[in-house]
């Protein structure tokens, strides 16, 4: 990916409260076949939660063609990882979680707070998707969360994705995060499990 061929938009900069038509049509051309949420998320909720900073969410379209190849959300919040024998955090790593986090020696866990990519989705629409690679779309956002944490500090970023074979390979394998946790969906479809994972920024 050429990154010089990319445009960033952070809708926090935009009158959220009275969006131009020209985003409210970039955001309504994005489709996600893979995941309705996603795509629910952009159209009915990015802005609202923008406007309350509950999470802000960047735009991510092609310099060439002003098309919207995709978009995501970030924001921070605490994550409590217990430590026992099931769990994939190495020695190393919680190490480096301790320097920043609180420990509960009866729950033999860590809470800190981190920075959570809250949504991620490639544009699906016309073939679009073609256009940016996965990995290329989460390199954006680790980036703009390294922005931040040159700012303010912090060490650590999660997310939530699918139960999905592939899905965690990807985030695993291809792009550094370790599973330290599981919760069931609050969605508005049918409830399902989300597998939480960390990467430790440098």
């Amino acid at each position: 990916m050429n990154k010089d061929n990319i445009i960033i938009l952070n809708l926090s900069e935009f009158d959220v409260e009275n969006i131009g038509d020209d985003i409210a049509d970039i955001i309504s051309d994005f489709t996600c076949t893979l995941n309705k949420d996603v795509e629910s998320f952009l159209h009915n909720n990015a802005i609202e939660f923008t406007r309350k900073k509950q999470s802000v969410t960047y735009l991510v379209l092609s310099g060439e063609s002003a098309q919207l190849l995709g978009y995501f959300s970030l924001t921070i919040k605490p994550i409590t990882i217990t430590i026992d024998v099931n769990t994939s955090i190495s020695n190393t790593m919680r190490k480096k979680i301790e320097r920043v986090s609180k420990f509960d020696e009866e729950s033999h866990s860590y809470t800190l707070a981190a920075y959570l990519i809250a949504q991620l989705g490639k544009n699906f629409s016309e073939n679009v998707d073609i256009l940016i690679d996965g990995s290329d779309l989460l390199n954006l956002a680790v980036e703009k969360i390294k922005e931040a944490q040159n700012i303010v500090g912090g060490l650590a970023v999660f997310l939530e994705a699918e139960d999905n074979e592939k899905l965690l390979e990807f985030y695993k394998s291809k792009n550094g995060f370790v599973e330290f946790g599981s919760r069931m969906s609050e969605s508005s479809s049918e409830p399902h499990k989300l597998i939480q994972m960390i990467k430790l920024l440098k």
